[in-house]
């Protein structure tokens, strides 16, 4: 029986930045709970692949097969990992008006940071599970995007800098179904340094 032969390296969690602990406007028990849950793609994402490495390749097929179902799964854990890393490591800040290159470049791609704060909570408000600013390499400029999902709606060569977590775990403990005022406790705890960090990093420029 072939099956899938690679390197199964399996992850941990990051650990939680005690910032995210006393955040303004979104509780303790929230952050807990919402950790809770990327630990829980973590450990999936190790599983699914350790299945994986003993899958039957020859009985793949589009409408119904093992491999299919793992590789999708896949990139719902995946998802799940990569943008909850985004979301954790980016908030514990003081939230207020972007500073520096980011700042340089929603003025820019937005007309400012008003422009841009609108768009990416009308973003928000209209997706099902995650809205993003990111970097499009091809464009060269910044777009909010919107998912329904952890692994939906990917926009290719494109980088995210803002990960906007919109599933009801992210809010319904602090805010119930009351999302736009989730989104504007986001806003107020965003880390610029980090996010300015993160664009020195993958050395984008105006």
């Amino acid at each position: 029986m072939p099956t899938l032969a690679f390197n199964i390296q399996e992850i941990t969690a990051r650990e939680l930045k005690p910032a995210l602990l006393e955040l303004d406007g979104i509780s303790r028990e929230s952050v807990e709970a919402h950790y809770k849950l990327y630990q829980g793609y973590v450990n999936k994402r190790n599983e699914i692949l350790g299945r994986l490495a003993e899958v039957d390749l020859s009985a793949a097929n589009q409408v119904y097969s093992e491999v299919r179902s793992l590789k999708v799964e896949l990139s719902f854990a995946i998802g799940g990992i990569k943008n909850h890393e985004i979301y954790f490591e980016h908030l514990g800040g003081s939230g207020g008006e972007p500073p520096g290159l980011f700042a340089d470049l929603v003025k820019r791609d937005f007309g400012g940071a008003a422009e841009w704060r609108a768009d990416l909570k009308a973003t928000g408000m209209a997706g099902r599970g995650w809205a993003w600013t990111a970097y499009d390499w091809d464009e060269g400029r910044l777009y909010n995007y919107a998912g329904d999902t952890q692994n939906t709606y990917p926009i290719w060569n494109a980088t995210p800098l803002i990960a906007l977590d919109v599933y009801e775990h992210a809010y319904f403990l602090d805010f119930q179904t009351d999302r736009a005022s989730y989104i504007e406790a986001f806003f107020a705890n965003l880390d610029w340094a980090t996010v300015n960090d993160w664009l020195n990093k993958y050395q984008i420029s105006k």
